[in-house]
């Protein structure tokens, strides 16, 4: 894992650099990926225009990307489609990131270690690895780790909500990406919910098990 590196681009009438908050590439690769799965390759093409991101169709990036670029991009969803159909898309997403994390970045040996702990062990081990890299995910956002049984993470600032206002939860990306690591790694009848979002009017975003699932 690379250290996190602080840039930094002229703040326009100030002479002090203001910093550039950055988010892992899959915000964006993974959403593309949900939305021509879904709806076609015109269809991602056409919300890729809508964000000012069409470079990234051809060449789409690997590394650490501005957070302002999510922000549009999501955004650019939620204003091209429904809202039942965006927050699918969203949650498709990040169970394609989960997939991702899956294979490249949590070691298997790991992994086979969380299968075999109980339950309770394998969310306490899983929930300091996700805020040791949280910074990978949520840009400017604060990320904070409740409790890990019954588990409750927090995203205060959520990029993916930012300047968002809606009665319902927007962050289905970050509730897909955590379902599929926790279900793989901690117990599969695991479904991460949102249960308050930032849109709400919290500024605060928090995350839990579904009801029916259980603890």
């Amino acid at each position: 894992m690379k250290p996190r590196v602080h840039e930094t681009e002229p703040a326009g009438t100030d002479d002090t650099p203001a910093p550039i908050s950055r988010i892992g590439p899959n915000a964006i690769t993974r959403l593309g990926e949900a939305v021509e799965a879904r709806l076609g390759r015109s269809a991602g093409r056409e919300l890729f225009l809508r964000a000012g991101l069409v470079r990234y169709l051809m060449n789409p990036p690997s590394d650490m990307v501005d957070e302002r670029e999510v922000i549009a991009l999501h955004a650019a969803l939620r204003a091209s489609y429904p809202p039942e159909i965006a927050r699918e898309l969203s949650w498709q997403a990040g169970l394609l990131t989960g997939d991702y994390l899956l294979a490249n970045r949590i070691p298997r040996l790991a992994q086979v270690v969380l299968k075999i702990l109980p339950r309770s062990w394998a969310s306490r081990v899983l929930t300091r690895a996700i805020a040791r890299h949280a910074w990978t995910f949520v840009g400017s956002g604060t990320f904070r780790v409740v409790s890990a049984m019954p588990l409750r993470l927090e995203i205060a600032g959520s990029p993916l909500c930012r300047d968002g206002l809606s009665a319902t939860p927007l962050c289905d990306y970050y509730a897909g990406t955590f379902t599929r690591v926790f279900e793989r790694l901690v117990d599969r009848r695991w479904r991460i919910i949102e249960t308050q979002c930032g849109a709400q009017g919290s500024g605060t975003c928090v995350f839990e098990v579904e009801q029916r699932y259980g603890s």
